[in-house]
């Protein structure tokens, strides 16, 4: 029989996959380290247990006692499954940036979850850094794990990682990329790499709001630099120690929109279902592919499983509401898509003006089309009023047709929205739309907005 004595001996040996569509363009060979493989579905899981059977040796933690870490998620996971089997508790402090479903996992597992704020500095008491070594400090008999300068996270992929990175590509590899948060697998695997060929070149992938990039340039740690972002996973705003910079060859920053727009086209366009990290790791490569030739071979390693994001990156919802779904709302239907229902205001020309004057009131709009024997003739709107009830407040009792303006210029439900934006100015503040059932619906300058912004 051929089985595993417990769950930790299945972690490694992990795929290499070529990445096809997103790089069709890119003259090199692509691969993807897809560690979604490992039992805890993240990279993580490698340095997470390489750390806790090194605090073991060291004499760090005992039997029956806690581990403590500040994590996003992946780490948590990797401990968790260690802690499992070991018999330790675990404690794990998190960022509330991060999903729910990661918090969700690791409670799954029998982690207990703490989390902090994440727009707050590493020496705040409340940053999930110093929340974590608080604990460590009152909790008897426990161990915090401090992945960032534990550098038995970056001998994990010395020992593991490197060299299955090597044998995989049977040393062909030039190039390697990866996102870098705690640094410990660029730092270890680049190692690695290096020594088998110093010429193998080591990409970085940062995030805006992360001081990375710039501090391997300059050597300035720019605390301007520093700000909340989304992606989760990359980037710092603190120096780890198991970033080994000299490793390093370049770093390229990439947005959190291009990392959750690259993280849901590897989901659709490769049937590879990674999470957000990955989605940043391809769009970097992306950014530097000038520099690659068709000799080269690069193995961009892609860190967790998109199941932790489902709730975020995967979700359209969310995506929309930070402006990060790349959806263009191109004819007059799809502007009026959220009041396609309501019937569209109207007056009478006979009417008074202090009946537009309660009908803007009452259904809180800016302009009402004005109507004649069945034909739009004008447009009476809050501005023309304004500025006639100011010089006379009588005219509330005169009719509409004696201060109407012209009628609203009108298009068919199909006319594209820069058709429809050229027609809205200072003047004309809406176009009228004529849909197939007869019906007539209005297009404003916020729908234009609201569509573009």
């Amino acid at each position: 029989m051929k089985y595993y004595n417990n769950i930790l001996e299945t972690i490694g040996n992990t795929p290499l996959v070529k990445i096809n569509k997103l790089t069709k363009d890119v003259k090199a060979l692509v691969l993807a380290k897809v560690e979604t493989t490992n039992p805890g579905n993240s990279v993580k899981d490698r340095m997470a247990v390489k750390m806790v059977e090194d605090a073991e040796e060291r004499g760090w933690i005992k039997p029956g006692g806690t581990i403590i870490e500040g994590t996003s998620g992946n780490t948590g996971m990797g401990l968790a499954l260690a802690a499992i089997a070991k018999g330790y508790k675990l404690i794990c402090v998190l960022a509330d940036k991060q999903s729910k479903e990661k918090m969700d996992i690791l409670r799954a597992v029998g982690a207990e979850v703490v989390v902090c704020p994440t727009a707050v500095e590493p020496e705040d008491p409340r940053s999930y850094y110093s929340v974590s070594k608080r604990l460590a400090a009152e909790t008897p008999n426990s161990w915090y794990v401090n992945q960032y300068d534990n550098l038995a996270n970056r001998q994990a992929h010395y020992e593991q990682t490197g060299p299955e990175i090597w044998e995989q590509t049977e040393g062909k590899i030039t190039h390697f990329v990866v996102g870098v948060g705690t640094g410990g697998t660029i730092s270890g695997v680049g190692k690695f790499l290096k020594e088998q060929n110093p010429d193998i070149k080591i990409w970085g992938i940062d995030t805006y709001g992360s001081v990375f990039k710039k501090y391997h340039e300059t050597g300035i740690f720019d605390e301007n630099e520093i700000y909340p972002y989304i992606t989760e996973g990359i980037g710092e705003d603190i120096l780890p120690k198991n970033v080994d910079f000299d490793i390093i060859d370049k770093f390229t920053k990439v947005t959190d929109k291009d990392a959750a727009i690259y993280t849901r086209r590897l989901a659709r366009e490769e049937g590879i279902f990674v999470g957000n990290s990955a989605g940043a790791a391809i769009k970097g490569l992306l950014q530097l592919q000038e520099e690659l030739t068709e000799d080269d071979v690069v193995v961009v390693l892609f860190h967790d499983h998109g199941s932790r994001y489902v709730g975020k990156m995967f979700n359209d919802d969310w995506m929309r509401e930070r402006g990060f779904l790349e959806e263009t709302k191109k004819t007059a239907l799809d502007l009026i898509e959220s009041h396609a229902n309501l019937p569209l205001v109207s007056l009478m020309s006979e009417e008074l003006i202090s009946h537009a004057v309660s009908k803007m009131r009452d259904f809180k709009i800016s302009q009402i089309p004005v109507m004649k024997d069945g034909e739009f003739v004008g447009l009476v709107d809050d501005k023309t009023i304004f500025e006639l009830l100011i010089d006379n407040p009588s005219i509330v009792d005169d009719p509409i047709s004696s201060v109407m303006k012209d009628p609203l210029p009108v298009v068919e439900a199909s006319a594209n929205i820069d058709k429809i934006s050229k027609l809205i100015n200072r003047d004309t503040p809406a176009v009228l739309v004529k849909l197939d059932n007869g019906k007539y619906n209005i297009i404003t300058r916020y729908d234009i907005i609201d569509a573009i912004a």
